[in-house]
């Protein structure tokens, strides 16, 4: 589910195809090496490294050193935006930069290993914890050294900061969406939930992400269809139902635009890379 939290272990696992997602990708190196390849730059990252990036815009794993681990920790955007990272580093990781950092001695593989437990685990009070000491940690990315990896000869983008009233009601639109992408709903029903004006909701979601509150609930529903398509069992117009699409038109026509294949094309080429992987 994109609404999910999801921490997925990882040792030199090739990634044949770019993907995305509609979470923030959270990605600590225990050791090896790696290089992603993102829509507009490429980075590399070594054991020790932490990075964090926004899932929305493809990517890919190219290269992986033998032996290489990591911990993978798709985060959903309702939590990255109770992070208090500086407004300039939020405006350009919602517009498709690469955050790294690292911290000397082994404190992150400590933590990240007893979080990812704690994530994977079925104690609630537990994954809410994790989910709290997850977001301490990148906060203190504000007092300590990082780099910001872009496209090529892309400067720092002005980024407007938010005053807390209207984090708190990005939090509490991306919240909404999260329970109610799959029904048919629209801007107006989003500001309806969260007591604002339409236009005001529009405007502190694009300011805060970079997208339009529809293209955030369409890329919601296209993340989830991708789930749904790797089960053969679900027909391309099924998909298109569950997945919160009203026609399977509008469905194929959204899937086209964001992947550059239809949902045929897509099922097919994962279903014999996995094929092969096996």
């Amino acid at each position: 589910m994109p609404t999910s939290l999801v921490a997925a272990a990882n040792t030199s696992c090739d990634m044949p195809f770019p993907h995305w997602h509609a979470q923030v990708e959270i990605n600590f190196i225990y050791s090896g090496a790696m290089t992603y390849r993102m829509a507009s730059h490429t980075v590399d990252l070594v054991g020790g490294d932490l990075c964090i990036f926004w899932g929305g815009q493809p990517h890919q794993a190219i290269h992986f050193e033998p032996g290489t681990e990591l911990i993978a920790i798709h985060l959903p955007l309702v939590h990255f935006f109770r992070l208090r990272l500086a407004a300039d580093l939020m405006h350009r990781l919602t517009r498709g930069a690469t955050v790294v950092t690292r911290q000397e001695g082994h404190a992150d593989e400590e933590t990240f290993r007893r979080l990812t437990l704690y994530m994977r685990g079925d104690d609630p009070m537990r994954r809410e914890h994790a989910i709290d000491e997850l977001l301490m940690r990148i906060n203190r990315i504000n007092f300590e050294p990082y780099r910001v990896v872009d496209a090529e000869g892309g400067g720092a983008s002005a980024g407007e900061p938010l005053d807390p009233h209207s984090f708190r009601n990005v939090i509490d639109i991306c919240a909404y969406i999260t329970e109610n992408f799959r029904d048919d709903i629209g801007s107006a029903d989003v500001a309806s939930f969260v007591e604002i004006h339409p236009k005001y909701a529009m405007s502190v979601f694009k300011k805060s992400t970079g997208m339009t509150l529809n293209e955030y609930i369409t890329l919601l529903r296209l993340s989830y269809a991708q789930s749904l398509l790797m089960e053969d069992d679900l027909t391309i117009l099924d998909v298109a139902m569950e997945s919160g699409f009203g026609s399977l038109s509008a469905f194929s026509q959204s899937f086209r635009k964001v992947t550059g294949q239809s949902a045929s094309d897509f099922r097919r080429e994962r279903t014999l890379g996995s094929s092969l992987v096996a």
